[in-house]
């Protein structure tokens, strides 16, 4: 796992485990993940900020830690 910038002009997706009151938003960027096999994720309400590269492991591992709380 690492934090770095983001690659210009990617298309960033909302979780769906995110919350709807807008407090704990997760956002992913799928069309990268299947390009490259990096999976980006970062907080919706700091978008010029810095975001986590997963490993396709990594990434499972965060979606399930999401759904344990759903």
């Amino acid at each position: 796992m690492s934090s770095t910038e983001a690659p210009r002009h990617l298309e960033w997706v909302k979780s769906s485990y995110s919350g709807g009151d807008g407090g704990q938003c997760v956002e992913w960027a799928p069309a990268h993940a299947a390009a490259t096999g990096e999976f980006l994720v970062r907080d919706s309400k700091v978008q010029e900020g810095p975001h986590l590269v997963l490993s396709r492991a990594g990434f499972a591992g965060l979606v399930a830690l999401a759904t344990s709380y759903s």
